[in-house]
This record gives C-alpha cells, structure tokens and sequence, in this order.
C-alpha cells in the first residue's frame, strides 16, 4: 500500500504505507467485545441479584422446610426427614386435592383456550362494535378476585340468582346448594376460573391475530376456506407460538391462583370436595400451623407446575 506525503513546492508524491500490524484489528475487536460484555454484565447484576434472592431463594426453602417438623411459625423446628412425605401420601385429603386440581386443569384449562382463541378470532375479524367488545371482554381482569367472589356467591347461594330464574321457569326441581353441595362445589369454581379468564385471553389473541397480514385470510378465503378451515388451518398454525406462551401462563394461573377463589368460595368444602393443591398449601401452614406438611405439597405442587410446563412446550413444539 503506499500514502501521500508533501514534497517541496505543495506537490503530493506517493510513498509506502506503514504496514498493519500483526493482530491489532483482531485484538482491539477483542477487547472492545469484553467491554461491552463486562459492562452489561455490570448492569445485570441488580436484576440477577433480585432473582436469586427472591426467586430461587424461596424455591430452595421450599425443599428445606419440607424436611422439617415446623408446628407454627415461632415454634421450634426439628429435623422429620420423610415422615413429612409419608404424612402427604398416606392423607386421603392429598389425594382429593390432587385430583379436583387434575380435574381443574383438565376442564378450564382448554375450555378458557378454546373459547378464548374463537373470540379472539372473532373480535380480530373487526366485526361491528368490535371496539366496544374487546372493552367488554376486558372487564372481568379489571375486577378484584373478592368482588368475583361475591358475584358469583350472589349468583349461586341457595337463595341466589340462578335457583330464582329456575324457579322462575318451571324448573325449581332443578335448584341446589352449588357452592355447598360435593357434586357441584368444584364445578363452580371451574365456572368461575373460565369466566375470570377467558376475556382477557381472547382480547390478547384478538391483538396476536390482528398482527397476522390479511392477505392470508384472504387468500384462504378465495381458495374456498370457511371462517371454522380460516381459523383453525390458516390462522392457528401462524400463531402457534403464541397459543402455546398463554396456554403456559393460564395453567400455571389456574394451578398455584386456585387457592384464593376455593377460600373465599367454599373453604376447600364440603368436606375435602372442593381441596385443591394450592389451597392445601395454605390451609396446612397458615390454619392447621404444620408448616412442614404445607411445603411437602408445594413441592408436589412444583413438580405438577413443571411436568405441565414440558408437555405444554412439547405439544405446541416450542423452541425456547
């Protein structure tokens, strides 16, 4: 390579260039690259150290506690071993909770996806009032869980709303205790976990939908696909990512966010008929005051969480 230079007179004259030196460019690329990194590490270090402590920290107690006799919170602690998990799975209760949450799960979860998704599509499709309704869909996330709560004990008490209309129409044969009756206890809280969470899921696929170009739609359409073959065969696959992330979140919602509604309800009640997992959970440590008892479930209720999140993943083939 050669360079200019000045010569006598102003006139510019070409001489060699100074030859690169070996390994420089490479070596300030490296460099600049580990500052970039050491600084980002830096700025991660706040939101790593915010994990740690309260996200894996009380993951690790959970399976410290576990293996502790722990009668109440300012009693003294003692080391049980396995008697805690032998005392979970040798109680008849455990079992009833772990199958009204299987039961749970295996009816909101798809029914909430199911018609979330449909409405979804439906508002996507901008029909008239569209905007009125994704507000309308929206409103049942705006409202407390205790005002839900008395909703729907004013709806389905023994002199509530809903045995007044079937009296109403001829069908008091037909009226019962919901909330207090062992064959419709669970069911009403199913009701309840599908109608707190359908809208606002459907206003979320409503906003996926709206993204995908029209032109598929579109030319779905023309080759002769119908609003069901547009929205399952066409629409669905694009957004399968998406359905897969709410799946995810709706039951990991629905298994650990079950507590609440069952204490407010119907208190895990009649009998163990309405006990779930996670209210389980609650009502050893903070009414039975066995604290060891209580997290040898949440481990249960970990491993459940985590089993489900796998095949979730595997079922719409994520890839994260």
């Amino acid at each position: 390579m050669t360079m200019l230079s000045s010569a006598q007179g102003g006139a510019s004259v070409r001489g060699p260039a100074r030859p690169p030196v070996p390994g420089h460019d490479k070596t300030g690329a490296a460099a600049t690259t580990r500052r970039r990194t050491q600084g980002g590490t830096i700025l991660a270090l706040p939101a790593l150290a915010w994990y740690l402590i309260f996200m894996v920290g009380p993951l690790v107690a959970i399976f410290v506690i576990a293996l502790l006799r722990w009668p109440g919170m300012l009693q003294p602690v003692s080391f049980a071993g396995t008697s805690n998990i032998s005392a979970v799975f040798g109680d008849p209760v455990f079992w009833d909770a772990v199958r009204n949450t299987a039961v749970q799960l295996a009816v909101a979860v798809p029914l909430m996806i199911t018609g979330a998704y449909m409405l979804g599509y439906y508002v996507a499709q901008k029909p008239p009032g569209h905007r009125v309704l994704r507000y309308l869909l929206f409103v049942p996330g705006l409202i407390s869980t205790p005002a839900k709560a008395m909703v729907f004990y004013a709806v389905l008490s023994p002199d509530g709303l809903l045995n007044g209309a079937l009296d109403k129409v001829g069908l008091g044969s037909l009226t019962d205790a919901w909330l207090a009756s062992p064959s419709t206890a669970l069911a009403c809280l199913i009701v309840m976990d599908v109608w707190s969470g359908i809208g606002f899921t459907a206003v979320l696929f409503a906003a996926r939908l709206g993204s995908v170009p029209d032109e598929i739609g579109e030319a779905a359409q023309l080759d002769g696909a119908g609003h069901w073959r547009t929205m399952w065969r066409i629409h669905f696959p694009v957004i399968r990512d998406f359905v897969g992330v709410t799946t995810m979140l709706q039951f990991l919602w629905t298994l650990f966010g079950s507590a609440q509604n069952v204490l407010l309800l119907t208190q895990g009640g009649p009998g163990s008929s309405s006990t779930t997992l996670s209210f389980l959970v609650y009502q050893k440590a903070f009414i039975a005051a066995d604290l060891g008892y209580s997290q040898t479930v949440g481990v249960v209720l970990f491993l459940v969480g985590l089993a489900g999140l796998l095949t979730i993943r595997r079922v719409f083939r994520q890839n994260y």
